[in-house]
């Protein structure tokens, strides 16, 4: 009677939506595999392209994982963890964006049927690390460090792991000449860790081919008068000024008020003005510079002033265009022409204004410092442009990875095939704990038993870890070029258990639809790539394991209305126009 007596208990507002269990689970992993499945093709040199159009009318055509994950829009709470995978592996290495997302979808799609069965997430989740280290490990093993390398053979070793970045994206086709120009615009900068000291520019227009690479910056001409056609457009050793302040007159604010009581003294408040920007211009030209650069405008009476003096000014010059030129030219960028001294010049061995297209550039070149380099891409349609300027993105910070870390592992697939057969055969030694159930039988007969099945299913789990990473890269490979992938898999575990290891470097090659030596091939992708790829895939697979319940709070939704009128109209009492005059 006392039970019937307690009061309900309520927790949470009238409306929120929760969500608990095993149905919540498995739910997640399907939002997830929806997920993985959308990107699954574009894996690989024979990968589809996805065309995404948004409401704005923008049309992106892409293969690269990182883009088509932020563009989707994805607003499923748990498949927002692979958007965020594949935006950490893009940042990290740059590329392996569509790795990492298909191996999470297939580690959660392996631990679903375990789930509806009763398997605890948990158990999962430790099998999932703990051969998430084992593989980890394995990588490290099998890498080959490129130290101790020449010059020359270290840029062609890197130039291989480039073209293999690239055989996948849309220029592909000429992957060799743009992996050599990757590379060497990544060893211009050195060690410096800033990737803007690599610009990008984009010129519609003409071929592949015709994209070159600058020792130094280029950027596009800027917004000028008409005095600019005056002015020199070459140079040799000049050296360079550069400002962030305005060489122009400056117009009167709002407003503004003189009252002069004789009106002789008008004419020399205007000769002040006139003084003052001369003076700054006088001494731009006694600093001995013959380039000026400035962030702010450059007016049309100081464009003739510096063409009178055969001097080339650019003014409206953007930040990260000035910055590079002061890395490049060894300049500091001056907010004042007062006490301008040689140390803050910088210099070049030679500047000039080139056409490329329809677009004028300046190009410094010849640079002291060198800490720049200047990509100019040409092409046809504007997408096409646009995917080809991420897909050096890809292959620059591959690049850069590969210079830091140094080690590189073979692709295709390889890898994945020797990690498996790594690891399956260790499960195998797994079973050699149950001497742990007869010590543990006289404490408890259900202990033991509970011991027992968890490590069955760490056993289980494993193998199923091994079975996803045997499988889905490869397969997926054969499967987006159109091969027998059952073919292929079962030639490459052949040859990947011979005792001797020499089947340790074999993939799939793509040209053939067979198997071949990556490492012979120069398929070789960064060690770093894979192992940020397998640990961030099985932490996302392990996060998504470890919710066992969504709550969804209506009070966000109407927040967000709210917050959404207060901002039309919310603030009446403040900031109102002047009324009406009343007669």
């Amino acid at each position: 009677m006392s039970a019937m007596m307690q009061p309900q208990i309520i927790l949470l507002k009238e409306g929120t939506d929760t969500s608990q269990g095993k149905a919540q689970l498995v739910s997640n992993i399907n939002a997830c595999m929806a997920v993985a499945d959308v990107v699954r093709t574009t894996l690989g040199p024979r990968g589809m392209d996805k065309l995404i159009h948004d409401d704005k009318g923008n049309t992106t055509i892409s293969n690269d994982g990182a883009t088509i994950m932020k563009l989707l829009d994805i607003i499923h709470p748990a498949a927002k963890i692979l958007v965020d995978i594949a935006k950490s592996q893009d940042s990290e290495v740059g590329d392996g964006t569509t790795t990492v997302v298909l191996l999470a979808g297939e580690f959660l799609k392996e631990a679903k049927p375990f789930v509806e069965e009763g398997v605890h997430p948990q158990n999962l989740i430790r099998s999932y690390r703990t051969a998430s280290n084992m593989a980890i490990e394995k990588v490290k093993e099998l890498a080959v460090s490129i130290e101790g390398k020449s010059l020359e053979e270290k840029k062609s070793l890197l130039a291989k792991c480039a073209a293999t970045t690239l055989s996948s994206k849309l220029i592909g086709g000429e992957k060799e000449f743009f992996a050599s120009m990757v590379v060497d615009a990544v060893l211009a900068i050195g060690s410096d860790d800033r990737l803007n000291m690599i610009g990008i520019k984009k010129v519609p227009g003409g071929t592949m081919r015709d994209s070159f690479l600058v020792n130094g910056v280029a950027f596009k001409k800027t917004f000028s008068y008409a005095g600019f056609e005056q002015q020199p457009k070459k140079f040799v050793n000049p050296k360079i000024l550069l400002l962030n302040i305005e060489l122009e007159l400056k117009s009167e604010k709002e407003n503004a008020e003189i009252r002069l009581s004789d009106p002789a003294q008008y004419q020399s408040i205007v000769d002040a003005e006139w003084n003052i920007i001369y003076d700054k211009l006088d001494k731009c030209v006694k600093s001995g510079a013959k380039v000026v650069l400035s962030r702010l405008a450059i007016g049309d009476l100081a464009t003739q002033y510096f063409a009178d003096r055969d001097i080339f000014c650019a003014g409206r010059v953007s930040e990260e265009d000035l910055q590079r030129v002061a890395a490049a030219a060894g300049g500091t960028v001056q907010t004042t022409v007062n006490n301008v001294i040689d140390e803050v010049l910088g210099s070049c061995e030679i500047f000039e204004e080139k056409q490329v297209g329809n677009e004028r550039f300046n190009i410094f070149s010849g640079c002291p410092s060198g800490k720049t380099a200047t990509i100019v891409l040409r092409g046809g349609a504007d997408q096409f442009i646009e995917e080809a300027e991420r897909s050096l993105h890809d292959a620059i910070m591959i690049v850069r990875r590969a210079v830091k870390n140094s080690t590189v592992v073979p692709g295709g697939g390889a890898i994945d095939m020797e990690i498996s057969r790594f690891l399956r055969h260790h499960a195998r030694t797994i079973q050699g704990k149950s001497q742990l159930f007869i010590n543990s039988y006289a404490k408890a007969l259900e202990v033991a038993i509970l011991f027992h099945f968890a490590l069955t299913e760490k056993l289980f789990a494993v193998v199923f870890f091994i079975r996803k990473i045997c499988k889905i890269i490869p397969r997926q490979l054969c499967d987006n070029a159109g091969f027998d992938a059952t073919d292929v898999l079962n030639k490459l575990r052949q040859k990947h258990a011979l005792p001797s290891g020499e089947g340790a470097p074999y993939g799939v090659d793509i040209n053939t639809g067979g198997i071949a030596d990556s490492f012979a091939n120069f398929v070789w992708e960064p060690a770093v790539v894979k192992i940020n790829a397998i640990n961030a895939a099985t932490e996302a697979a392990c996060l998504i394991l470890s919710v066992d319940e969504t709550v969804k709070n209506p009070k966000s939704e109407s927040a967000q209305g709210d917050a959404a009128a207060s901002a039309m109209g919310g603030g009446r009492g403040r900031g109102r126009g002047r009324g009406m005059r009343r007669r």
